[in-house]
């Protein structure tokens, strides 16, 4: 069930970026989280007789071990998906980075697709993959006899894998095992959610800290090294404790569960008849499909300026290219906001975006 479940859930991830992505980033990102990963998990689960809640493990554990989640998730991230991430850039090909740049979903959005853009971050994306990459495919792979050190990497690795991010790779495979741990040791979903949905927070408000302190183009100084160094090692001994004192304090982890409960047997997989599957799924289906059509109709707009986007990519701007070109970029998400709002005629954003388009491709200026 874990294995078809992650290669149906991966094509159905694929072909929502496909088809729905280009209609809107912010529509996108929470279409795929609502209907692919929470939504084709939930019926998975039902239809092969499971309750959703308990086999997921959407049981509140208590307030103990859902702060440690939240607070492993601020450590975490400093301590190590930090670090991780800046080797991760250094040693990757600098067109890597540009291609794998996630702050892109950011760039010419406005205020209002912003604000579900980092909703979806924080909120959605934590709630919908951990049902589906620990909920789901890490119970399944545990359930089936595997060791759970073996489930446990197997999971992460497929968790960012789905990610499609190469430079990210291995920071997202350290918070996989991180989520799954929490799982394993608390029985409980939330706790992860919520050390997912605090790297994602803390993240964000990094990036956008950044972006209003930005600093001239050019790899940073010793000095910002030194304080990156010594706030990341401090950030790690705080990791360590907050670790350490689970092992004296096991309250904090939720109340202790009998292990005749943990290692109960996984009952056989038995599909329910055709009719009540696809009675299972209607709804699902019905509520995607209304969603798409009343966020077309609701905003044409947002839909034209999408497949403006779509129609004329953008290649990334070098780091080292001149501040004009850098400049230029600028300007272009700037049009886009304002064409957003209805400032400017949507034409003018249109023809600028083809002008760059064509101007960045080979044999371009």
């Amino acid at each position: 069930m874990a294995v078809i479940s992650a290669m149906g859930m991966f094509v159905a991830f694929l072909t929502a970026g496909l088809l729905v992505q280009p209609l809107g980033v912010a529509f996108g990102i929470w279409f795929t989280q609502v209907f692919v990963f929470f939504g084709l998990t939930w019926y998975v689960l039902r239809a092969t007789g499971r309750s959703p809640v308990h086999y997921a493990g959407l049981t509140f554990p208590g307030l103990a071990p859902v702060g440690l989640g939240f607070a492993l998730g601020v450590l975490n991230f400093f301590a190590i998906v930090a670090p991780i991430q800046y080797v991760s850039q250094s040693l990757m090909p600098k067109a890597w980075r540009e291609i794998y740049d996630v702050a892109d979903i950011f760039r010419g959005q406005s205020a209002v697709e912003m604000a579900v853009i980092v909703a979806s971050v924080t909120i959605g994306a934590p709630v919908c993959e951990e049902f589906f990459f620990r909920g789901l495919f890490f119970q399944g792979l545990k359930a089936r006899g595997d060791p759970p050190l073996k489930a446990l990497v197997i999971s992460a690795a497929v968790f960012s894998i789905f990610h499609l991010d190469p430079v990210g790779f291995l920071a997202r495979l350290e918070l996989g095992v991180l989520f799954g741990w929490l799982l394993l040791r608390t029985g409980s979903l939330w706790p992860g959610i919520l050390a997912h949905a605090a790297n994602n927070l803390v993240s964000t408000v990094v990036f956008f800290s950044a972006k209003e302190l930005e600093s001239p183009e050019g790899p940073p100084s010793q000095r910002e090294l030194r304080f990156f160094l010594l706030f990341a090692l401090g950030c790690g001994g705080a990791l360590w404790v907050l670790l350490t004192a689970t092992r004296r304090f096991p309250g904090l982890l939720g109340p202790r569960r009998p292990a005749a409960v943990v290692e109960a047997p996984e009952p056989p997989v038995h599909l329910e008849p055709a009719p009540r599957l696809l009675g299972r799924a209607l709804p699902w289906v019905a509520a995607a499909a209304l969603s798409l059509g009343a966020y077309v109709t609701l905003d044409p707009l947002g839909v034209q300026l999408s497949r403006v986007d779509t129609r004329y990519p953008l290649a990334p701007v070098p780091e080292k290219a001149p501040d004009a070109l850098h400049a230029e970029r600028e300007a272009l998400y700037e049009l886009r906001v304002r064409a957003r709002r209805g400032q400017v005629p949507l034409q003018e954003y249109v023809q600028e975006r083809a002008r760059q388009s064509k101007q960045n491709k080979p044999g371009g200026r």
